[in-house]
């Protein structure tokens, strides 16, 4: 049972709500409401244009189901941090919080005051709990975003109607960008048993699986990057929106000094290997670089003999990480150029 007595899909104001459950009235898009053990997520995308991001709004439903993005607090001109709102959003499942998202539908008559339509209860995604993104400002990389990656909470199909689904990008255009900053320290990671299956479900239990996986990868991508840099070199990555598309394609590791885009996998099975090769063509076809950029495979451990060939055949270069921590591979032979 919801510990909103509001049903999805009804209007309201901030103001009511502060009236009725607790929290401020007033500013932020994320607002913890104390006596109530819920946090409001106000999501407005016409106002997120007035400050360089156009990441709100529902995305495309991907293997877990429905996934809405939420840019989170922190208007700048700095770089937002994972602190208070945002840090109360991401540990809401450990702190007991419900979270209810809300999206602006315009405003009551004669007045300033926006209009909040209910969406329903969600849960930030236990999986990948946000992304990174970053404004472009001048065809540069502006500020640093943290975008939270919301699911329905167990038992609830979302009241999202046509009008919340994010715009596609208008055309393609890949932006260099700096590399993702290390994860924060959080539990959020709490599996959440699901109570239903379907399009509309949220993400079915986990114990470890996708998450452990993503979580090895993101260790393996922070170790390599120190190891690039410890070397002397330049490591970016890129941010493509697609032309038609939703959302943004976010690469691993660039390593601008020696002109080579890595893709990086948490296990070095066929599955991602296979994967991290597709995804390596699809990105060549859309970045902007020197001539002679080279493609690398960055895994944890060596993959079997015939997942070498296959990198081998596709002229892919391979790096694996040490049992002392160093890197075999790097840096790439001259053969792999």
């Amino acid at each position: 049972m919801s510990s909103l007595d509001l049903a999805q899909g009804a209007t309201t104001t901030r103001q009511k709500l502060a009236q009725d459950y607790g929290g401020s009235p007033y500013g932020g898009g994320i607002v913890p409401a104390n006596q109530s053990k819920n946090i409001f997520v106000f999501s407005d995308p016409a106002a997120g244009e007035e400050h360089d991001y156009t990441f709100d709004g529902r995305a495309d439903d991907d293997e877990y189901g429905v996934l809405y993005l939420y840019t989170g607090a922190g208007q700048g001109p700095e770089n937002q941090q994972m602190t208070d709102r945002n840090r109360s959003l991401l540990n809401h499942v450990q702190a007991g919080r419900d979270v209810h998202l809300f999206v602006a539908d315009g405003t009551l008559p004669g007045s300033d005051t926006v209009i909040q339509r209910y969406i329903g209860q969600v849960i930030v995604d236990p999986v990948q709990p946000y992304e990174e993104r970053w404004t472009r400002i001048d065809g540069k990389p502006g500020r640093r975003l943290y975008v939270f990656r919301l699911r329905p909470a167990p038992g609830v199909t979302l009241a999202l109607t046509a009008k919340d689904t994010m715009q596609v990008a208008p055309a393609t255009e890949a932006l260099m960008v700096p590399p993702a900053a290390e994860e924060p320290a959080s539990a959020s990671a709490t599996a959440v048993a699901t109570e239903q299956h379907g399009t509309d479900s949220t993400i079915a239990d986990i114990t470890g699986g996708p998450r452990t996986v993503l979580r090895r990868e993101g260790r393996l991508t922070t170790a390599f990057k120190a190891h690039l840099e410890a070397h002397g070199h330049v490591v970016y990555r890129f941010q493509i929106p697609v032309a038609g598309e939703r959302g943004a394609l976010l690469t691993d590791l660039y390593d601008e000094t020696d002109n080579v885009l890595y893709e990086a996998k948490g296990k070095a099975t066929r599955d991602h290997v296979r994967m991290a090769i597709g995804q390596l063509l699809d990105y060549r076809r859309l970045i902007e670089v020197p001539d002679g950029l080279r493609l690398a495979v960055l895994l944890p451990e060596e993959p079997t003999a015939d997942l070498r060939e296959l990198l081998e055949a596709e002229k892919i270069a391979l790096v694996t990480q040490t049992a002392e921590g160093g890197f075999a591979g790097f840096p790439l032979s001259a053969a792999s150029a």
